[in-house]
C-alpha cells in the first residue's frame, strides 16, 4: 500500500509540474497578477501617479499574459488607486503575518484554557489544586477562534427540516424543492452552522455532526494549496443519514482571523480568464488547488474542458498515465482512515471533494448537495459549481439543491455572473449570498465602473436590525464611501449596545459572552471587521424579518 501511495504521489507531481510548453500550438489564455513583493514604496508611488507610463515601475506589480490586457482600461487611474491600496494592504498583513500567526496560537490557547477550566475563577481553582487541564490542538474539547466567538452548535430548535428528511424522506424531497426557490430559513440555519462549524478541527467537526446534529459525518479534507505550498484549504461533507440520504452538505472553511494569508487573498485583485466563462479571482482559484500564479499556465490545464484537458495531456511529455482525477478518488480520505497523508500526496480541495461527491452521489441515488462557506469559504462555495459546469459534470449538477454563502467576497467578473445566473437560476434559484449589515468582506475586492469584480446571484441583506431585503447589490457597495462613513460608525456602537441586551429581548441563546462583546467594541473603530463575525449571520438566518420597503445600510 505505501508504495501505490508514494507512486501515486509521484504521478501527481508530475501533473502539477508538467512542461506547460509542450501544449498544443494555439493554446492561449488571459490573466493579471498583482505581486506586491516585486518592488518598494517608491516604485509603488510611481506606479500610482503615472501608471503604464512608468513601464519598469508599473511591470513590476503587475505581470500580464500580454500587454493588451495592461492597455485595454484596466489601469485607469481609479484601478491604479485601487491597486496602490491593495499592495499597500497586502504589504502590511504579510509585515505582521507571523505576528498573527503567533497571536492566534496564544488566543487559541488561552480561551481553550479558560474554557476547559471554567473561567477564570475555575482556572485559579484548579492551578491552585494541581488540576489544571491544559488544552490539546486538534481534539474534540479544543476549539476555534470562530468557535468562541459563538459557542452555538446545535441547529435552530424549530428546524423541522432534518427531522423530516430522515423521517420522511419523499416528504422532504417535495418540501425541499418548494422551499429552495424561496431561500428556506430552515435550510439557511444549517449552512450558517456548518459555515461556522468549518473553522473547526476534525475532531470537532465529527464530534458535533454525530453527537448533536445527529446526521453522518462524511469526511474531512486538508486541501493543498500549491501556491502557499501547505495544506490551506479546509473542507467537509455530511450526509443527513448514513444509508438513503437525502441531503448531501459540502463546507468550505472560511477566513481564519488571524491567518495572514487568508487576509491578503481577500484583498488580491488577480485574476485568470476562462475562455467563455470570465475572469475569476486567482487566489479562490489556488485555493480550490486549480492551478498556481507561479505558473500561470497551470491554471490552464485545469480549466478547460474535458476533451480539451485530454487534448492538453496527449501532447505534455512524460504524462502519467493515471489521470489526476483518478488519483485523487483512490485517495480520497474516508471517514475511518486516518486523516493525515504522506508528505508526496498533495491532494487539492477540488478534486478530493468532486470525487467523493460523485461517489455519494452514486451511492444516495434520491440526494441532492448544498455547498456553503462563510467568508473565503463562501468564495470557494459558489466557484466549486462553476469549476463543475466548466468540467461538463452535468449529472452532478442536475443534482444541486443550492449554494448558500455568508459574508462572501467577489468572485469574478460580470461575465462570469451571467455565466453563473443562466445556469442557477432556473427553473428557481440555487444560489443565495447572504450579506449582514456593514460587513467588509462582501466589497472585497473593490467594484466600481472601471473595475472587474461583480457580485451575482441573489443577496439576501440584513441590516443591523435583522430585517431582510432582497436586493441586487448591499448597500454601501464598497464600504469606504464617504456617505457611509459616519452611519457605520453610529451603527458600531448601536451592535455594542444590541450586544450587551440581547439576553434580555431575545433570551438566553442570543447572549453574547465576553470575547464576542470585545470584538464588538474593536469593531468602534473598526465597523467592517467586527460586522464579519459569524453570530451575526446566525442571528439574521435566526431572527431576521422580511421587509419590503427600502431600507438602509443601518
Amino acid at each position: 500500500m505505501a508504495n501505490t501511495v508514494d507512486r501515486e504521489g509521484r504521478r501527481e507531481t508530475e501533473i502539477r509540474d508538467y512542461d506547460t510548453s509542450a501544449l498544443p500550438s494555439g493554446s492561449s489564455f488571459s490573466y493579471m497578477i498583482v505581486r506586491p513583493e516585486n518592488g518598494g514604496i517608491l516604485d509603488l508611488i510611481k506606479f500610482l501617479i503615472v501608471g503604464e507610463k512608468a513601464k519598469p515601475s508599473g511591470t513590476r506589480f503587475i505581470d500580464s499574459s500580454s500587454s493588451t490586457v495592461l492597455d485595454d482600461g484596466d489601469l485607469t487611474p481609479d484601478h491604479r488607486w485601487v491597486i496602490f491600496v491593495s499592495i499597500i494592504v497586502r504589504k502590511i498583513i504579510g509585515f505582521l503575518g507571523k505576528s498573527m500567526e503567533w497571536t492566534g496560537f496564544c488566543v487559541d490557547f488561552f480561551l481553550n484554557l479558560l474554557s476547559l477550566n471554567g473561567g477564570i475563577a475555575g482556572l485559579f481553582y484548579n492551578a491552585f489544586n494541581g488540576k489544571l487541564i491544559i488544552p490539546e490542538r486538534y481534539t474534540e474539547t479544543f476549539i476555534s477562534t470562530i468557535g468562541h466567538l459563538d459557542s452555538r452548535i446545535d441547529l435552530y430548535k424549530d428546524n423541522q427540516l432534518i427531522a423530516q428528511a430522515i423521517g420522511d424522506s419523499d416528504g422532504f424531497r417535495k418540501k425541499i424543492m418548494i422551499k429552495a426557490e424561496t431561500g428556506d430559513r430552515a435550510l439557511m440555519d444549517l449552512c450558517i452552522m456548518a459555515s461556522k462549524l468549518a473553522y473547526e478541527n476534525a475532531q470537532v467537526v465529527r464530534s458535533t455532526i454525530i453527537n448533536h446534529w445527529k446526521m453522518h459525518f462524511v469526511d474531512f479534507y486538508n486541501g493543498w494549496n500549491d501556491f502557499e505550498k501547505e495544506r490551506s484549504t479546509q473542507v467537509f461533507i455530511l450526509c443527513d443519514k448514513p444509508k438513503d440520504a437525502t441531503l448531501i452538505l459540502i463546507s468550505f472553511r472560511g477566513t481564519e482571523p488571524f491567518d495572514a494569508d487568508d487576509w491578503i487573498t481577500d484583498f488580491d485583485y488577480s485574476w485568470y480568464e476562462i475562455p467563455k466563462l470570465g475572469k475569476v479571482h486567482m487566489g479562490f482559484l489556488e485555493a480550490l488547488g486549480l492551478g498556481n500564479r507561479a505558473d500561470a499556465a497551470t491554471f490552464q490545464y485545469h480549466l478547460q474542458t474535458k476533451k480539451k484537458r485530454n487534448l492538453a495531456s496527449s501532447h505534455i511529455n512524460n504524462f502519467p498515465t493515471t489521470s489526476l482525477e483518478e488519483q485523487h478518488r483512490e485517495h480520497s480520505s474516508d471517514s475511518n482512515k486516518p486523516a493525515c497523508l504522506p508528505e508526496e500526496l498533495k491532494i487539492t480541495a477540488y478534486y478530493a471533494v468532486r470525487e467523493k461527491l460523485k461517489i455519494l452521489l452514486q451511492e444516495h441515488k434520491n440526494a441532492k448537495f448544498i455547498v456553503t462557506g462563510h467568508s473565503l469559504g463562501g468564495a470557494l462555495a459558489i466557484l466549486f459549481p462553476t469549476i463543475l459546469l466548466l468540467h461538463e459534470e452535468e449529472e452532478m449538477m442536475h443534482r444541486l439543491l443550492g449554494v448558500y454563502t455568508f459574508g462572501q467576497p467577489r468572485v469574478g467578473n460580470r461575465q462570469l455572473g451571467r455565466f453563473m445566473e443562466r445556469h442557477l437560476s432556473h427553473p428557481f434559484p440555487k444560489y443565495f449570498r447572504i450579506v449582514y449589515c456593514n460587513d467588509l468582506v462582501p466589497r472585497l475586492p473593490y467594484d466600481n465602473r472601471t473595475f472587474l469584480f461583480k457580485h451575482f446571484g441573489v443577496c439576501l441583506y440584513y441590516n443591523s436590525l435583522y430585517m431582510e431585503q432582497r436586493v441586487d447589490e448591499e448597500p454601501n457597495r464598497n464600504y469606504f464611501g464617504i456617505r457611509y462613513l459616519l452611519p457605520e460608525y453610529i451603527n458600531a456602537y448601536w451592535e455594542l449596545i444590541r450586544a450587551l441586551t440581547m439576553r434580555y429581548t431575545h433570551g438566553s441563546e442570543y447572549e453574547e459572552g465576553w470575547f464576542s462583546v470585545l470584538l464588538r467594541v474593536v469593531g468602534l473603530a473598526f465597523p467592517g471587521i467586527s460586522a464579519h463575525s459569524p453570530t451575526d449571520y446566525v442571528n439574521s438566518v435566526r431572527l431576521g424579518k422580511e421587509q419590503t420597503v427600502q431600507m438602509s445600510s443601518f
